[in-house]
């Protein structure tokens, strides 16, 4: 992904989503305007907010037991940064599926946030910021924290 269907403008936009999937910080942005928008459910817009951030911080201590360094790729640096050296799996896709799924759970509608999320997972391949292995467990392991978070 690193080498095909680049331009200045696609890349662009892959910098923008891997920035605002930085420490699940849109998600949780996402979950404070929801829980304004719907106070009905504000409490559990708030908790599929926070999966974001305490996704990451879940990510982390796979990526510590697994230890896989990031792609390299000769001639080819990233563009894009990270604050480790630890690609697997990726705690962009983790956050982003862990909250989609978990707001897809509150309100069936929020189901086109998986379009954000894929944007976002994707990206990171595209970036040179990780394999095609790490989003995909990323998303998994999302997945599936969003389907355990306890929602009221």
């Amino acid at each position: 992904m690193r080498t095909r269907f680049h331009s200045p403008a696609a890349e662009a936009v892959g910098k923008a989503l891997g920035r605002i999937g930085e420490y699940g910080a849109v998600w949780l942005v996402i979950g404070i305007v929801m829980a304004f928008l719907d106070s009905d459910n504000g409490e559990n817009w708030v908790v599929a907010g926070l999966l974001g951030p305490i996704a990451i911080v879940l990510n982390f201590a796979v990526k510590l037991a697994v230890r896989r360094s990031r792609p390299v790729l000769e001639g080819l640096p990233p563009l894009g940064g990270a604050p480790s050296s630890l690609s697997f799996p990726s705690a962009h896709a983790t956050a982003s599926f862990a909250c989609a799924t978990a707001m897809t759970r509150i309100a069936p509608e929020a189901a086109l946030l998986f379009i954000l999320a894929g944007g976002i997972a994707l990206c990171r391949p595209y970036l040179g910021m990780h394999y095609p292995s790490d989003v995909l467990a990323g998303a998994i392991l999302g997945t599936a924290l969003g389907l355990i978070v306890p929602l009221g």
